[in-house]
């Protein structure tokens, strides 16, 4: 594995990206960076771009308008571009009746690139006692594995994978989380395509979320949850209609919201705790709100999603 990359490393530049296929308009003017040293999910609906996106990027489609960059180039221009980026679009685009060891020989002879690497990013993946099978008998956690054994081969500081949580089994999503921010952690640009908002949560430093063909949130994980969370705390009482009134009384914005909690909005959980103890008021808990990932995702991706299914309704 290579030493941690020094500043000024490349990353990924997206500007102005537009696409139509035929009617149908899949980039809008898509833009967005992914950073060195940072884990960047690239999340929204399907249909939102993502894998136009990242398609666009790897120069696999041509855009009508904009321009996708790797380290200030375009992707075709790259010499030899697994030592510039690493990709994994699709886990099945292999050959079947190669061996996993075989399948990433060939890749690596392409790129001149020898036989040591290969042992290596085997080992790296964990795929050492798969290794001279058949990849066609791999499973989809496995096939993922070799995916990115070979978006690392020629130690690039650019990885780009397409939903690599897909087909893992609980040990290897935590093995994922790992690996991904590991990548990060020594310099590299790291965009990551994903369904999975708990994945992202623990995973991204960085959220792009896109609907309808552009980017419409690009800031830190951590901002993003922040701004949806807000200002809000629930406070536990037994008594309810009391702690309501004091709290009303020092300009808070108050509402019940069970038979022994309420809702106080606006305010720090130590300034609800400040005005409730010098009233005396008896409280049992005050916890902050804290949204989730996935709480952020449906809050900006509200108006971007383009099938949306009725409410299901259990019978009884």
């Amino acid at each position: 594995m290579s030493a941690l990359r020094t500043a000024g490393a490349p990353g990924i530049e997206v500007a102005g990206l537009r696409k139509r296929y035929g009617t149908a308009l899949a980039l809008d003017g898509m833009s967005f960076t992914v950073r060195p040293g940072v884990v960047t999910g690239l999340v929204g609906p399907n249909g939102a771009g993502k894998s136009t996106t990242m398609r666009a990027i790897l120069g696999l489609d041509a855009v009508d308008e904009g321009a996708a960059l790797v380290g200030g180039k375009p992707y075709r221009s790259l010499t030899h571009p697994l030592t510039h980026v690493g990709s994994l679009l699709d886990a099945g685009a292999l050959h079947a009746g190669r061996s996993g060891r075989d399948h990433l020989l060939w890749l690596a002879h392409s790129q001149g690139l020898g036989a040591r690497r290969v042992e290596e990013v085997i080992e790296q993946v964990g795929l050492t006692p798969a290794a001279r099978r058949k990849a066609g008998g791999y499973s989809l956690g496995m096939r993922q594995r070799l995916g990115i054994a070979a978006a690392l081969l020629g130690d690039p500081p650019v990885v780009m994978l397409d939903e690599p949580f897909n087909g893992m089994d609980p040990d290897g999503i935590v093995w994922m989380r790992g690996f991904l921010r590991s990548l990060a952690a020594q310099g590299r640009a790291v965009l990551v395509s994903s369904h999975l908002m708990s994945e992202m949560q623990d995973t991204a430093g960085h959220l792009v979320v896109v609907g309808r063909g552009k980017a419409i949130a690009d800031a830190a994980v951590a901002d993003l949850i922040a701004a949806v969370s807000g200002n809000r705390v629930t406070v536990r009482t037994t008594a309810g209609p009391h702690a309501m009134k004091v709290l009303a009384d020092a300009g808070a914005t108050v509402a019940a919201t069970g038979s022994d909690a309420i809702t106080v909005s606006g305010w720090p959980a130590d300034r609800v705790v400040t005005v409730l103890g010098r009233s005396a008021v008896p409280f049992s808990e005050v916890a902050a709100h804290r949204a989730t990932l996935e709480d952020v995702y449906l809050e900006l991706t509200r108006e971007a999603v383009e099938f949306r299914a009725a409410s299901a309704e259990v019978s009884r």
